[in-house]
């Protein structure tokens, strides 16, 4: 076999995120001679990006402080914030007072997309190499276990292995130190985080499903700079999650649910529970008559401090939510991932090594407010009451307490069908679109050519017809926001059939599947999801 083309740079970013392209412009800032480049899996810069997003702007100010004067396309200063307890499908509670926690004055309504497309041309301008449509298959390993680069997925492979006419072989790019910022649950993390057993001393991760939709709605209805968060309904309160409602400006309201995977009901439906929300007397008023412009799905990276896994290896760093450092009861992981690939920057100007990095940055303020608020989100693993009135103590003390709360690993969480009754989850017919998931999928945009092997391994998919059938009727059906599983029974049988086409790549069966049978590997580059300003 041909060796394959090489390309080698000194430092080689893994995803075009805010923590990637923060980490790129903080390096070229500080050392404009190092050659550095950042590959992205999705087709364009921010079309794979989703998030809330209500940012906090002190990153950012650093980073580029003229960026003000020309703002990304999608930045409405916050203005009112409202917390609601939705009771049931009818009734809601404005609480007298927000949680501290969920302050937004002096921050920012964004698209985290957006916010990412225009960031890459600053980093362009200064000399980084940005690459999108690039999808890192796997880490490359020199003589001495150090990490040495990536290897970029082959292009026009069959579903049968064999090579169709437009057959491209990928690339390795090399360079002495490799950053990974591919967000939450990223595939080459992944593989590292295991390779070099860098969570062998923390807790377990933890996640959450968010799917988020972008709506024009009829005018006079948006309040831009609005933020309305609720819990409750329609989750029970042995479900821990909420919502958000962000006013923006053009008439344009951005709505999301999240609900934590550490949910005990094999029956529970997520996607469901996100259309049942929006038809709540408190919000349909806003959104009937509008349209859907965009829609999708994300994991999000809940363990916080006593999950971080240790950041460094020979050859590579981990920033962003690819370390876990995502702020759950802000609801916010932007100013981290900024934050932390600035450092990132840093200590390689520096330093010129990955040694030292998980020091630098256990000691440093994006740690400190990890924990403080280390036992907020465990608290809830016991229900939603006691959740609230461990939040309140941990707020009062600042995170002062002496104890620090276990996370656990939440495939494991869920309850078999037999060791659990799902509740009446008071839910009501609804009328607002999408119908289900498929139609939620047009609005997501995603593409894959039908003929590229499938990217989501399963292991032994026997399980899937006999035990997990059984013990738990297969809830990747259910949990999946975008019908990608599904139980076929035909004249072969049960069998378990995978529309690969639909995923969205929120990695949700990677982190809930109660066997951890399910493998999310990277499909061809620029598959996937083309959000729009989400």
């Amino acid at each position: 076999m041909s060796e394959r083309e090489t390309m080698q740079y000194d430092v080689i970013t893994v995803g075009a995120g805010p923590a990637g392209l923060a980490f790129a412009i903080r390096l070229k800032q500080l050392k404009p001679d190092l050659t550095v480049c950042v590959i992205e899996k999705a087709s364009t810069i921010g079309a794979q990006i989703l998030s809330g997003a209500v940012i906090e702007p002190e990153p950012l100010n650093e980073l580029l402080p003229e960026w003000g004067a020309n703002p990304p396309p999608i930045c409405v200063p916050a203005t009112k914030d409202e917390f609601w307890w939705l009771r049931d499908h009818e009734r809601a509670m404005k609480s007298p007072i927000t949680p501290p926690q969920m302050h937004n004055h002096g921050n920012f309504i964004v698209s985290l997309g957006a916010l990412c497309a225009w960031l890459a041309p600053q980093a362009e301008a200064l000399g980084v190499d940005v690459f999108p449509g690039f999808a890192a298959a796997e880490a490359l390993i020199d003589d001495a276990g150090a990490v040495k680069g990536v290897r970029i997925g082959d292009m026009g492979v069959a579903r049968d292995g064999s090579h169709k006419p437009g057959y491209t072989e990928g690339i390795d790019i090399l360079a002495p130190i490799t950053v990974l910022g591919e967000g939450c649950r990223g595939s080459i993390s992944k593989q590292l985080i295991a390779r070099y057993k860098l969570d062998a001393d923390s807790d377990p991760q933890t996640y959450g499903i968010g799917l988020k939709e972008l709506w024009q709605v009829p005018p006079g209805r948006v309040e831009p700079g609005k933020i309305v968060h609720t819990l409750g309904w329609p989750l029970d309160p042995a479900t821990y999650g909420g919502s958000f409602l962000y006013h923006l400006d053009k008439d344009r309201i951005a709505i999301g649910f999240v609900a934590g995977l550490d949910y005990i009901d094999a029956e529970f439906k997520p996607f469901e529970a996100f259309q049942q929300l929006k038809n709540h007397p408190l919000i349909k008023p806003l959104l009937e008559g509008g349209e859907i412009l965009s829609a999708g799905a994300r994991a999000l990276i809940e363990g916080g401090y006593q999950s971080l896994p240790k950041v460094e290896m020979p050859g590579a760093m981990l920033i962003g939510d690819s370390a876990g450092l995502m702020n759950v009861p802000k609801i916010k992981g932007t100013h981290q991932a900024m934050r932390s690939g600035m450092l990132a920057a840093e200590h390689i100007a520096a330093t010129g090594t990955s040694a030292g990095w998980d020091a630098r940055l256990r000691g440093s303020v994006v740690m400190k407010e990890l924990r403080k608020v280390r036992n907020i989100r465990p608290g809830f693993h016991k229900g939603l009451w006691l959740g609230l009135a461990n939040a309140g103590w941990e707020t009062a003390t600042a995170g002062l307490s002496p104890w620090t709360l276990k996370n656990h690993a939440d495939h494991a969480a869920l309850k078999k069908i037999s060791e659990y009754e799902s509740p009446d989850r008071d839910w009501i017919e609804r009328s607002l679109p999408p119908r289900d998931r498929l139609a939620s999928v047009y609005f997501a945009a995603t593409e894959h050519d039908e003929d590229q092997p499938i990217h989501l391994h399963v292991a032994e998919p026997d399980i899937c017809v006999t035990r997990c059938t059984v013990e738990y009727n297969n809830p990747c059906t259910r949990f999946c926001p975008a019908g990608v599983y599904e139980m076929v029974d035909d004249a072969a049988g049960r069998r378990l059939q995978i529309n690969a086409a639909n995923c969205v790549h929120c990695k949700t069966c990677d982190i809930k599947d109660p066997y951890q049978i399910i493998n999310w590997v990277t499909p061809e580059g620029g598959s996937g999801p083309n959000y729009q300003n989400l």
